[in-house]
C-alpha cells in the first residue's frame, strides 16, 4: 500500500477519534458511547514497502465475475501467472495443478506461495494447488507479489506470492447464493451465509460442481475406451471471526473438500481430499502482532490405463500427507519513520505414496510401492521500510535451516520379495536470503522503484521420492535434489497520467539456480534433476482505464527464459523451459450501465510452448473468448449468463508425440444468484 493510500485510509479514522483527542488527559463524558468494536477478519495491513515489489491486487467486483466461476480464471488475469498445463481444474489431473509467475514453470510443483489467511495451501507431499476447493464468491481481495524472495513471506516464495484473503462481513452479510448449468448439462451450485455474533461473526460456505465434462482428446484420436473429463467436487468451510480486546482479534477455521476425475479413458480416475484447521491471532494495537497456526490432511488416489489395451496399469490407492505449521510476525515501533517487522515461520510435511503396478494382460498385481519422507523448515526474519520523505527504503534477512529426513522408496513384488529399495540419508542445512528495493514518489502521478532479491523452495516429496509414468515415457524421482535458488532484480514504474488510467510496468530478470526439472536422459526415460538454472528476463505490465461506466483493464507478460545446461543436461542449454510461453496477455472490456448490471468479455492469448525439455513437442498459440453478463431481475435476485472460449478455439493442453489433450471448448453457462 502506498503513503498516499494509507493516509486516505486513516482519514475516517483520525475524523472518529478526534473529539476524544481533543480534551488531552480528561476523562470522556459519561453520556457518549464507547467506540465500536471492528473486527475483519483480515490480517495486519500490508507493509509500507509492499508498493517496491511488482504486486497486482484484485478486488471482490473482479473475483466474483470469472467467466467460469474458478479461481484459476481470476488469477489468469495477472500478468505473468501460469499454471503448470493450459488446462483447468476440471478437467487435469490434480497433481499437475501448479502454479507459478514470471514464467519460472517447468514441473507441476508450485514455484509461487500461495496463502489463504495467511495459511500455505499446496498439498503437502505433491505441491499442487487445490483449485476446486477455493471458491471464488468466499473471497474479498487477492494480492499477488511477483518475485520478491521470500521475505516474510515463508520459504516456497521462489517466484513470488499468491495472498487470497476471505471476504469480510460487509460483502457476504446475510445470504449469498447461486446455481448454474451450462449447455453440457453440468451444474455449479453455491452458498455463503454470514451472521454477525456480537462484535464479531462468523461465515459457513460450501459449493458442490459436478457434470459429464467434455471429450479432452480430438475426435480423430478417440477410441471405445475414450471418456469424458467428468467432474463431481464439494468443498465447505466454517469460519468465525472474534474480539478479543480492542485491538486484538481471533480467527478460526475449518474446512474440508473432495475432488473426483475423469481423464482420457473410462476408469482413469482420481480423487483428491483433504482437511485443515487454523487459528490466527491478530493484534492492531502500538505493537502489532500476527500468530497462526494451522494443520492440514490430505490424501490422493489415481487410477492410470494403458493406452494401447485400456485396462488398469497402476492403482495409486493412497497418498496420505500431512501439513503443520505456524508463523508469528511482530511490528514493534520502536524507531520513528521505520516499520519493522521480525517474526518466525515453520512447516513440517510427511506423507507416503501406497500403490500397485498391475499386469495390463492379465490385471494381476505386479508389484507394491511405497515412498515418502518428511521435510520441514523454520525460518527467521527480520525486515524494515525506512521513510525518508517521498522515499520509501526496504531490506530484510532471512534464515532458513531446511531438513529432508526418513526418505525412502520400496518395491516389492506380489509374493514380497524385494525388487528395488533406496533409504535417503537424512540432511539438513541453513540458508541465508536477502531482500531489498526502494520506493520514490518521484511526482504526484509518478511513482519509481527497483529491487533485488533471492529466494529458497524445497524439494517436495513427489519429486524426491515418487516416480511416475505417462506412457510411454518413464519418469524417475530424485531422492538427491538439491533446494531451488532463486536470484533477480527488477525496476519499474506506476504512472497515472490523468485520474481515469493507471500503468504499471517491471522489467526483471531472475534465475533460479538448481531448478528442479524432468530431463530426458534416454528415449522414453526422464528423470527430476537439478539444472545449473533457468533464466527468465522479461517485461510484465498492467493497465487500468475507467471512463464512467465502462472499464478496461489489461496485462501483459513478455518473457525470453532459457535452461542454462551443463554436464548431463549440456543438451538442453538455451532451450526454453518446458510449458514455458513467450507472451501472455489477457485484455477486459467492462461495462456498468446500470446499478446492479455488469457486461464483461476478456480477449486472451498465450504464445506457443513446448511439452518437454527437449522442445520436440510444441504446444500451439491460444487465443480465447470469454464473457460475463450479470442482470437485476427482483432485489437481490439477479440473471447471470457466462461463456468460455466462445470461439471454440482448440486449446492443446498436452502434447506427448502427437497424443493431443484439449482444453475447455466453448461453454455457454446460464444462472441465478442472490445477494451478491
Amino acid at each position: 500500500m502506498t503513503v498516499r493510500a494509507r493516509l486516505l485510509a486513516s482519514l475516517p479514522l483520525a475524523l472518529a477519534t478526534a473529539p476524544l483527542a481533543a480534551q488531552d488527559g480528561e476523562a470522556a463524558p459519561e453520556s457518549e458511547e464507547k467506540p465500536e468494536i471492528i473486527v475483519t477478519g483480515r490480517g495486519l495491513d500490508p507493509a509500507l514497502s509492499s508498493g517496491i515489489y511488482a504486486t497486482t491486487t484484485l478486488e471482490r467486483e473482479t473475483i466474483v465475475a470469472a467467466p467460469s466461476g474458478r479461481i484459476e480464471d481470476v488469477l489468469r488475469g495477472v500478468a505473468g501467472f501460469q499454471q503448470f498445463r493450459r488446462s483447468d481444474s476440471r478437467s487435469s489431473n490434480p497433481s499437475a495443478q501448479g502454479v507459478t509467475l514470471r514464467a519460472l514453470g517447468g514441473n507441476a510443483t508450485s514455484r509461487a506461495l500461495v496463502l489463504l489467511d495467511g495459511v500455505p495451501v499446496a498439498d503437502p507431499f505433491f505441491g499442487y494447488i487445490p483449485l476446486s476447493a477455493i471458491p471464488p464468491e468466499t473471497l474479498g481481495q487477492i494480492r499477488v507479489t511477483r518475485g520478491g524472495g521470500s521475505g516474510p513471506f515463508g520459504a516456497g516464495a521462489l517466484a513470488g506470492t499468491i495472498e487470497l484473503e476471505s471476504a469480510d462481513p460487509s460483502d457476504t452479510a446475510g445470504f449469498l447464493g447461486s446455481a448454474a448449468i451450462n449447455n453440457r448439462a453440468e451444474t455449479e451450485a453455491s452458498g455463503v451465509l454470514t451472521q454477525r455474533l456480537g462484535s464479531g461473526f462468523a461465515t459457513a460456505s460450501g459449493r458442490w460442481d459436478r457434470g459429464q465434462g467434455f471429450f479432452t482428446t480430438p475426435a480423430d484420436q478417440r477410441v471405445p475406451a475414450t471418456a469424458r473429463a467428468g467432474f463431481d467436487s464439494w468443498n465447505a468451510a466454517l469460519r468465525a471471526v472474534a474480539p478479543l480486546t480492542g485491538s486484538v482479534e481471533v480467527q478460526a477455521r475449518v474446512a474440508a473438500f473432495r475432488d473426483t476425475r475423469t481423464l482420457r479413458f473410462r476408469g482413469a480416475d482420481s480423487l483428491s481430499e483433504g482437511q485443515e484447521a487454523s487459528i490466527r491471532l491478530v493484534g492492531r494495537g502500538r505493537w502489532q502482532f500476527d500468530a497462526l497456526a494451522y494443520v492440514q490432511t490430505r490424501d490422493f488416489a489415481n487410477v492410470v490405463i494403458s493406452a494401447t489395451r485400456f485396462t488398469p496399469t497402476l492403482d495409486q490407492r493412497r497418498t496420505p500427507s500431512t501439513g503443520i505449521g505456524g508463523k508469528f510476525e511482530l511490528r514493534p515501533p520502536i524507531a520513528e519513520g521505520h516499520d519493522i517487522r521480525i517474526g518466525a515461520d515453520y512447516r513440517r510435511a510427511d506423507g507416503e505414496l501406497q500403490e500397485e503396478a498391475i499386469s495390463a494382460f492379465t490385471g494381476a498385481i505386479t508389484e507394491r510401492r511405497r515412498a515418502g519422507g518428511t521435510t520441514g523448515n523454520l525460518g527467521i526474519f527480520i525486515e524494515d521500510d525506512w521513510q525518508i520523505g517521498p522515499l520509501i527504503i526496504n531490506g530484510g534477512l532471512r534464515a532458513d535451516r531446511s531438513s529432508i529426513t526418513g526418505g525412502f522408496y520400496r518395491a516389492v513384488s506380489a509374493q514380497g520379495a524385494l525388487v528395488s529399495e533406496v533409504v535417503a540419508p537424512d540432511r539438513s542445512d541453513w540458508s541465508l536470503s536477502w531482500r531489498a528495493g526502494a520506493q520514490v514518489y518521484a511526482t504526484r502521478r509518478l511513482d519509481l522503484r527497483a529491487a533485488a532479491y533471492t529466494g529458497l523452495r524445497l524439494p517436495t516429496l513427489n519429486e524426491l521420492y515418487r516416480p511416475f509414468v505417462v506412457f510411454p515415457v518413464v519418469t524417475q524421482a530424485n531422492a538427491a535434489l538439491a533446494n531451488e535458488r532463486l536470484e533477480g532484480f527488477e525496476i519499474g514504474f506506476d504512472w497515472q497520467p490523468v485520474n481515469a488510467l493507471v500503468l504499471s510496468v517491471t522489467a526483471f530478470d531472475n534465475a533460479v539456480e538448481n531448478a528442479i526439472a524432468n530431463v530426458t536422459i534416454a528415449p522414453n526415460l526422464r528423470q527430476r534433476q537439478n539444472l545449473p538454472a533457468i533464466e527468465a528476463r522479461g517485461i510484465e505490465a498492467n493497465l487500468a482505464v475507467k471512463l464512467g461506466q465502462v472499464s478496461l483493464d489489461g496485462a501483459l507478460a513478455w518473457t525470453d527464459a532459457e535452461v542454462r545446461g551443463e554436464g548431463a543436461s549440456l543438451a538442453l542449454d538455451g532451450n526454453r523451459p518446458a510449458q514455458t510461453p513467450a507472451f501472455a496477455g489477457t485484455l477486459t472490456l467492462g461495462w456498468r450501465p446500470a446499478e446492479g448490471w455488469q457486461l464483461a468479455a476478456t480477449l486472451r492469448h498465450v504464445a506457443a510452448q513446448f511439452e518437454d525439455d527437449l522442445e520436440s513437442d510444441r504446444l500451439p498459440p491460444a487465443t480465447t473468448l470469454d464473457a460475463f453478463l450479470a442482470a437485476p431481475l427482483a432485489g437481490k435476485l439477479s440473471l447471470v449468463l457466462r461463456g468460455e472460449n466462445l470461439t471454440s478455439e482448440d486449446i492443446v493442453t498436452r502434447n506427448q508425440g502427437g497424443s493431443i489433450d484439449l482444453g475447455v471448448p466453448r461453454t455457454l453457462w446460464l444462472g441465478l444468484r442472490y445477494g451478491f
